[in-house]
């Protein structure tokens, strides 16, 4: 798995904040005790994280946001070599908002052309 592209958040997607933990069984086997704790609480009657806005799409905590919530972080969690940490997110973005959103979506084109302008 080597990245040929640089991984970056877009904007106004966050097919990452979609929280349902039968949607999402890995990420809560990946968190520690109070961190599932911290994970289930944040999650909405309809899945998404209660702190982000569906309206705005936007992160009402994003800079106090959980350290599980940081796409970045989550390589090392899942004991990904260094050199495949970027390959990783993109390939973790592209399930997460094929998902949510489709593989055809908006979001996914504008996630793909962040990728082809790293």
């Amino acid at each position: 798995m080597t990245a040929c592209h640089s991984w970056s958040c877009v904007s106004g997607c966050g097919a990452c904040c979609r929280l349902d933990p039968a949607r999402r069984p890995e990420a809560l086997e990946a968190l520690d005790a109070q961190e599932r704790t911290t994970y289930l609480a944040m999650v909405g009657p309809d899945g998404w994280c209660r702190h982000y806005d569906t309206g705005s799409r936007r992160c009402r905590i994003y800079d106090e946001r959980p350290a599980f919530c940081r796409v970045e972080g989550l390589a090392e969690r899942f004991g990904i070599p260094t050199e495949d940490r970027d390959a990783f997110a993109i390939a973790c973005c592209h399930q997460q908002i094929r998902v949510e959103y489709g593989g055809r979506s908006v979001e996914r084109r504008r996630f793909d052309r962040s990728l082809r302008r790293s």
